[in-house]
């Protein structure tokens, strides 16, 4: 009898597991694939949204970086998000709403209460090497530190001269971004722009930078 007794619980344990690590790959699939139904339906059946994904990504920072709109909607919903934490790299939702555009995102996440300013890189950094100005303009009128190192001395200007829109470099210029600064490897942010082509925009950093 004790003998049944152990196989019927092993049975019921392997069923559960196995059942779980299903629902873990759909709710990962749900994430990429926009599929906000899948995504409440495991979330009222237990699952955690905070599960990180194989690679070490939490389910929010993957809706954004795939552009899954309604799942970023879903995800917000859950009262239990934590909005944001960041990843192993620690790169937060908000600086991958930044870098991909999404201004709206970006927003939601900032009223939710949302780092603006971070140790090493931060959602302004991403913003300026990403394509919306409005983007950097929002962060900037949110209190981001314009002139905030990365870990190597980056600064938000050098990855727009670099990276991002000349419009970007401009805005951050005229919301007195230093153009004297130099990261580790010494480089300013017209080093930047002049290794990527941009010729005009290096004469005028070089000139703001003196």
């Amino acid at each position: 009898m004790k003998n049944f007794k152990y196989l019927l619980y092993l049975i019921i344990f392997i069923g559960f597991s196995i059942a779980r690590a299903g629902a873990y790959e759909d709710f990962f699939k749900a994430v990429e694939f926009d599929d906000p139904g899948t995504i409440n339906r495991l979330l009222r059946a237990g699952f955690d949204v905070n599960s990180p994904s194989p690679k070490g990504q939490y389910p929010l920072f993957i809706a954004l970086q795939s552009g899954s709109n309604r799942a970023v909607e879903a995800l917000i919903a859950a009262p239990d998000l934590k909005f944001d934490r960041p990843n192993e790299n620690g790169e937060t939702p908000l600086m991958m709403a930044a870098l991909k555009g999404a201004d709206r995102w970006a927003l939601r996440l900032i009223e939710m209460g949302a780092q603006v300013n971070r140790e090493g890189w931060t959602p302004l950094h991403y913003a300026a090497s990403g394509t919306s100005t409005a983007l950097v303009r929002l962060l900037l009128d949110r209190g981001a530190d314009v002139d905030a190192p990365s870990p190597n001395g980056t600064t938000s200007l050098m990855m727009a001269a670099g990276y991002g829109s000349e419009e970007a470099a401009r805005l951050l210029l005229e919301r007195k971004a230093s153009a004297g600064l130099r990261n580790q490897l010494d480089w300013s942010a017209a080093d930047f722009a002049r290794r990527a082509g941009r010729e005009s925009l290096a004469a005028r950093l070089e000139a703001a930078g003196r």
